[in-house]
């Protein structure tokens, strides 16, 4: 496994933990409602459900790129056109109506792992995400190699974790991310559109037939 390869990985798991999402929302809100250690109990219920989603996500990209190069770039094309369907409704967010995801949960860390296994946007951003990163690398790729991807993208999702916690449940975080969350959000469209135009370029030469 190449070094390039390694952080690929690493930044995957770290970039799908922290960019803003439903589990960021909620994680905000019940940091402020309860406190960093409610918030910490929250994330880490999450993360089994990251584990989950991340790791069939992995599965699904090696399969493809062992069962054939094709299989992988309409596979890349795919994620690449989600993504970017995601970044362009994140560009054109507008600001919410002021409803904030319910922070008070009894029993934070259930709550996060029901959280975490039953977001439906989970797998389709997982696949997304890591398939934008690695498809440079899609030759490297190989069924030896899952376990270490897993492990890879476990401990990027770890970091993204760990900052969160460090940050949740202080009142000017909170402050500054309600008062520029549509920036945020944006913001976070254009990443997202960014990795579609990586995935697609990476991708759609495979598809296209050869010429004499």
């Amino acid at each position: 496994m190449t070094s390039s390869l390694l952080m690929a990985v690493l930044a995957s798991g770290f970039i799908y933990g922290i960019t803003p999402g439903p589990g960021v929302l909620a994680v905000f809100g019940i940091g402020a409602a309860r406190g960093r250690r409610a918030g910490a109990g929250f994330l880490c219920g999450h993360l089994l459900g990251d584990v989950v989603w991340c790791s069939t996500a992995l599965i699904a990209i090696v399969g493809a790129r062992e069962i054939g190069s094709t299989a992988f770039d309409v596979l890349g094309v795919l994620s690449g056109l989600y993504l970017f369907w995601l970044g362009w409704r994140a560009v054109r967010a507008r600001r919410s109506n002021g409803d904030q995801p319910q922070g008070a949960a009894r029993q934070p860390f259930w709550h996060g792992i029901l959280f975490g296994l039953t977001n439906p946007k989970a797998y389709p951003v997982a696949v997304a995400t890591f398939t934008a990163l690695l498809s440079s690398r899609a030759e490297l790729l190989n069924w030896s190699m899952l376990p270490m991807l897993i492990a890879l993208s476990f401990l990027g999702g770890l970091l993204a974790y760990a900052i969160l916690i460090g940050i949740v449940g202080a009142r000017q975080v909170r402050t500054l991310y309600q008062r520029h969350e549509l920036a945020i959000t944006r913001l976070c469209g254009v990443m997202f559109i960014g990795f579609a135009v990586n995935a697609l370029v990476h991708a759609l030469p495979g598809l296209m037939p050869n010429k004499a």
